[in-house]
């Protein structure tokens, strides 16, 4: 089929639920993509963050197809090697102490709500089950997701949401202090007014849910000091600290997973996207306080820990070993290097950590100039209302980051 025929076949066969940019891709090798008709693109999206270790990647399609022949699913009603041996590698390179399987970063993410509201429940009873989530952040589009999701212009169209969500500022550690003490304003003296209570572990909020790279948001980093601070804050409080690594994991940043350039351990982690190379994978990560909340019965999804997905996560891991992680650091300064170098008017900041970059622009939409990138042979996202967005394979080549640079610098030179 070419070009047209599948688009048409889209139009009318399938809901017009994305706005697909105007490319249609057959095929690829290491981080470059082909047209059936044979265009080229450069790709510094890798699938919105999933191919992690690029395309026509022999050593992973060879572990996919020889789990494949021996078991593709048997559901979590019995044991298999890949999930034990994946949970293994996760647990040991995390420090975290176990692992829930699931298939997608909204799915992991509403684990990780469920897993905090247990815990609180567990220890506290009923009340206590708000979780507080920041302005700009993204974390899944299922209804309960949304509702933690802090940014309007999703939450349209879909009312009522699920409650219990709250949303304060990102790097402001006054707010959410001014918000504990608000929720603690539960105690009611003789005279019947408010009262504060001496223990805010009795105040309404049970976690803290944060990306520590704002990825849809328009890719805005955490402040270290800020994180910090909020880790402290959580524990003092035993309010769960709730890391949201959809986006920002399995290497992306530079280490396995971001929290690991913070100095701390979070309650819960989610993780979902690269983990297994292109095939649906997610899930959550508990630290040694939280390993117990979800007892049988309490959690579970069909798909999750499937043999052939995580003999793909397996490969991953596999192959993104301590060098191929410094790689990953270093191509990220290269690059933001190397735009910061070009010193364009339309550029008003790089930022990111690893190959989680954004461009963040002046007076230029970035949709359309992603749509130009595309017409070029680059493929590149966009991320809020002002950000182009680079999430390249972690493999990809200097050879093809030079080639998509030049095609983006051609481009905003002429924003």
């Amino acid at each position: 089929m070419n070009s047209l025929d599948i688009k048409a076949l889209d139009a009318q066969n399938v809901m017009q639920t994305y706005g697909r940019f105007d490319a249609v891709i057959e095929r690829g090798e290491g981080a470059t993509l082909y047209s059936p008709e044979g265009k080229e693109y450069v790709d510094f999206t890798s699938g919105i963050g999933v191919n992690s270790i690029g395309y026509g990647n022999k050593k992973w399609a060879e572990a996919i197809y020889e789990q494949a022949l021996k078991l593709q699913h048997i559901s979590n009603l019995y044991y298999t090697e890949p999930y034990v041996k994946l949970g293994k590698e996760l647990t040991s390179r995390s420090g975290m102490k176990n692992v829930f399987f699931a298939n997608a970063g909204g799915e992991a993410n509403e684990g990780m709500i469920k897993l905090a509201r247990k815990y609180s429940f567990d220890k506290y009873g009923m009340g206590r089950s708000t979780i507080v989530s920041l302005v700009q952040s993204f974390h899944g589009r299922t209804i309960t997701t949304l509702a933690a999701t802090g940014q309007e212009s999703f939450h349209n169209y879909f009312f009522p949401f699920t409650e219990g969500f709250v949303h304060v500022p990102a790097n402001d550690i006054k707010a959410l202090e001014t918000l504990l003490a608000s929720q603690a304003m539960g105690a009611v003296s003789i005279d019947g007014t408010a009262a504060l209570k001496a223990d805010t572990t009795n105040s309404g909020i049970c976690a803290v849910m944060i990306e520590l790279i704002q990825g849809e948001g328009g890719v805005l980093p955490l402040d270290k000091d800020y994180v910090l601070e909020l880790s402290k804050l959580c524990e003092s409080h035993d309010i769960l600290l709730l890391i949201d690594e959809v986006q920002t994991g399995i290497g992306r940043t530079g280490t396995l997973f971001a929290y690991q350039q913070y100095g701390i351990i979070p309650d819960v982690i989610s993780f979902a996207k690269g983990i297994a190379g292109g095939l649906p994978m997610g899930g959550i990560m508990a630290n040694e306080k939280c390993s117990q909340v979800l007892t049988p019965g309490t959690h579970a999804t069909t798909f999750g820990g499937n043999p052939i997905a995580a003999a793909g996560a397996l490969e991953v891991l596999s192959q993104l070993n301590d060098s191929a992680l410094e790689e990953v650091v270093k191509k990220g300064e290269y690059i933001t290097n190397t735009v910061n170098g070009w010193n364009l008017p339309v550029v008003a900041e790089v930022r990111g950590r690893g190959l989680m970059i954004g461009i963040s622009l002046n007076n230029a939409v970035p949709r359309e100039l992603a749509v130009k990138c595309i017409e070029n042979g680059l493929l590149i996202l966009t991320a809020g209302s002002d950000a182009l967005r680079m999430l390249p394979p972690l493999t990809i080549s200097y050879e093809e980051i030079d080639k998509g640079l030049k095609i983006l610098k051609g481009i905003l030179e002429d924003a």
